[in-house]
């Protein structure tokens, strides 16, 4: 018994040692874990406050792009996602398949058969696909009115772009959910724009219900930074329309327009097309600016500033005379536009007027020289992107110095730029030789503080020439659009000194070399600006390959639809009035002075008009007057053509054989014809017919001759000669 007695208490020692020793590493277990706070490397009292702590997302907005005036480009809004219930357990589920099928069927972009087939298959829920994505308010609103059992919304965030095909490559997309940026100012200015969401913190129960009296911890979100534009919306619009008409009409390949503020180097518009709608990105095909990310040879444009730097070096005299036509550089013959026939003898302010290759061929080579026309092309600007604030900027490419570089060069051959520099040189001779660096970002907004994050100023980037300079280039600008030789005289816009060049570049041939040969197939464009004395405005168009109408079609046609259209709008948007001295001019006139005679009688303005010793030309079979030309307030002398137009949607052609320039224009405007001319002076072919039936927007091309030439002439088709620009030839 002791035996047994002794054996139980040694075990009875060992079970208590052995307790004793884990209860003693228990301990010291939970005392090292309340120490510590951690097991495993797990932080307990982290695990606990995620297991109790609930966190709920603040939306930060991304910022929002504003035109000048404030008026929104590109913004966030709500919209709205549609699906429907089909479980039966849930309180609200779709009872009647068929008749809810039907009436969505007229708010959603899907068949009733479809939207049947998705109601009555055996899930949860189901949503419509993109038909039933991205709902504005007011289709979500009508969805919602049909009180349909089952039909649910989710609200989400997304962007939109407001007014639709507008600078919408100077803007650029987002995808819908504004996650990813694509392109334009989105995509450059995305740091900006990009918002940090917030958060708040409580403690909750298992179940999520608060609990009471929590601490909440709030961290607001940061909301994107706005950005506002130099581009105006007024001339932007303005801009886009006539741009649509023209792509519409022609159909180019490609059309660029600038409109710039030469004092300060504001981009107010610029547009592409083909173009895009940002709201609908998917149908996008043209990612590219052309405006800044595409250069191509400019043409005459170029001409401007090789005129430039001849003044500047004092080696221009527009009084000596050179002999027209054709010209040898090397091995090479180079052709003016007209087939190298020329216009004989002329002077050097006559061949910039008529666009001359001959003309600019001895400027550069033969007065300016090799380095100093190549020392202006880097004054100017084109030898480095302009920096603008735009993405994907490209360079130039310019010709090495050589002598024929410098000859094809000197004429706007051989070497390619962008749109973009040929805007910034421009402002050197609208702003008295400062040239302006263009910039289209006015200013980023903190929208929260108000705060300016960022500002741009005008900035004068170079001087590349004189004031005296720029004021003589100017005044010979004005007469390519006033002088009966100018190619300019398209572009013309009464009332307004506008002033500016004419181009027609050749397209290198990638296939067989040299360049593409044909009817139109170049690149038509015009550098404008006016008023002439202290220009306001700048606009660069041009237009690449379009479909012409006729043979005798010019490319001038398309492009002056674009720029007297925009420069028209923007100098009356601006309130810049006709110029003092045509105001003095007609002030000082004597004669009869006109009346605003739409809606009054045929038969009584026309009496009264031939009583006063004018040439009344009626057009129509109307009783009514419905537009005239001139307008009122211009003094007329007897002898003087007046067009009144009657109403009517059709009219009967008018001989104008043996009118003069400026009288067949009162009929163009008067009928809104889409008119071509090909030299000065007097009408001797004109294409429409005496008689022929005539429609407003119908082509009308005439010839003219100077009164000598009238006179001499035996037969017209003969000794016509081409003034007009039409397509330079270059290297043969």
């Amino acid at each position: 018994m002791e035996v047994k007695r002794a054996i139980t208490n040694v075990r009875a020692v060992v079970i208590m040692f052995l307790f004793v020793f884990l209860f003693t590493i228990l301990l010291g277990r939970m005392v090292y874990i309340q120490a510590n706070s951690e097991v495993n490397s797990v932080d307990l009292q982290a695990m606990a406050e995620e297991r109790w702590t609930r966190k709920t997302k603040i939306h930060g907005e991304r910022g929002t792009i504003f035109d000048r005036n404030g008026s929104a480009l590109a913004q966030e809004i709500s919209s709205y996602s549609v699906y429907a219930v089909l479980n039966e357990d849930q309180t609200s589920y779709v009872k009647n398949p068929e008749k809810t099928a039907k009436k969505l069927a007229g708010h959603l972009d899907l068949p009733e058969e479809r939207i049947y087939e998705l109601l009555t298959s055996d899930r949860f829920q189901v949503e419509f696909g993109p038909s039933g994505r991205n709902l504005s308010h007011d289709k979500m609103t009508q969805i919602k009115e049909l009180e349909l059992p089952g039909i649910h919304f989710n609200e989400e965030p997304r962007r939109y772009y407001p007014k639709q095909t507008y600078a919408s490559h100077v803007i650029g997309y987002t995808e819908r959910d504004m996650e990813n940026s694509r392109l334009g100012l989105e995509l450059s200015l995305d740091e900006y724009l990009r918002p940090e969401d917030g958060y708040i913190e409580y403690k909750a129960d298992t179940r999520g219900i608060r609990l009471p009296d929590p601490k909440e911890n709030i961290t607001p979100p940061k909301h994107g930074d706005d950005i506002y534009l130099t581009l105006d919306s007024n001339i932007q619009t303005a801009l886009e329309q006539v741009m649509t008409q023209v792509d519409n009409e022609y159909s180019p390949e490609r059309m660029i327009a600038i409109v710039a503020d030469p004092k300060t180097g504001e981009i107010l518009a610029m547009s592409n097309r083909p173009s895009f709608n940002p709201n609908q990105y998917e149908e996008i095909t043209n990612y590219l600016n052309y405006a800044v990310s595409d250069r191509f040879e400019p043409g005459s444009t170029m001409k401007v500033f090789t005129l430039a730097a001849a003044i500047e070096e004092g080696v221009y005299d527009g009084n000596a005379y050179f002999q027209s036509g054709t010209t040898q550089v090397g091995s090479a013959r180079i052709a003016d536009h007209n087939e190298g026939r020329g216009w004989g003898t002329i002077t050097y302010d006559e061949g910039f007027q008529r666009s001359s290759n001959a003309a600019f061929i001895r400027i550069g080579v033969d007065h300016l020289g090799t380095d100093k026309l190549f020392e202006y092309i880097e004054r100017f600007g084109f030898t480095e992107p302009t920096g603008i604030d735009l993405p994907n900027e490209v360079d130039s490419l310019i010709a090495q110095p050589t002598k024929i570089n410098t000859a094809t060069t000197s004429f706007g051959q051989g070497s390619a730029v962008t749109p973009i520099q040929q805007i910034q040189a421009a402002t050197a001779i609208a702003n008295d030789g400062k040239m302006m660096k263009p910039y289209i970002v006015d200013k980023i907004v903190n929208p929260e503080t108000g705060k300016v994050v960022k500002k741009n100023e005008p900035e004068v980037v170079g001087e590349p020439i004189s004031k005296n300079t720029a004021k003589q280039v100017r005044e010979l600008m004005e007469k390519v659009v006033t002088e009966s030789a100018g190619t300019g005289r398209p572009y013309y816009i009464e009332g307004f000194d506008v002033i500016g060049k004419t181009g027609t570049a050749q397209i290198p041939d990638p296939v067989n070399g040299g360049y593409l040969k044909g009817d139109g197939v170049n690149i038509f464009s015009f550098l404008g600006m006016a008023p002439k004395d202290d220009p306001r405005v700048v606009v660069y168009v041009a237009v690449d390959r379009p479909k012409l109408k006729s043979s005798v079609e010019r490319g001038s046609a398309p492009v002056s639809m674009i720029f007297n259209s925009v420069m028209k709008h923007s100098l009356q948007y601006l309130n810049i009035t006709p110029s003092m001295e045509e105001i003095t001019e007609q002030v000082e006139q004597t004669g009869f002075q006109l009346q605003n005679y739409e809606g009054e009688s045929v038969k009584e303005v026309e009496k009264q008009l031939k009583n006063h010793g004018l040439d009344v030309i009626v057009v129509g079979s109307g009783k009514t007057i419905v537009a005239q030309q001139p307008f009122e307030n211009r003094h007329l002398f007897a002898g003087e053509r007046v067009i009144l137009r009657t109403d009517g949607e059709h009219f009967a052609m008018p001989d104008i054989i043996g009118w003069s320039f400026r009288d067949v224009m009162k009929l163009s405007k008067a009928l809104q014809l889409q008119t071509s001319m090909d030299g000065s002076g007097f009408t001797v072919v004109q294409s429409v017919k005496e008689g022929s039936t005539v429609r407003e927007g119908d082509y009308l091309h005439v010839e003219l001759v100077s009164p000598k030439e009238k006179n001499e002439l035996a037969s017209p088709d003969e000794t016509i000669e081409e003034h007009g620009e039409q397509e330079e030839e270059g290297l043969e």
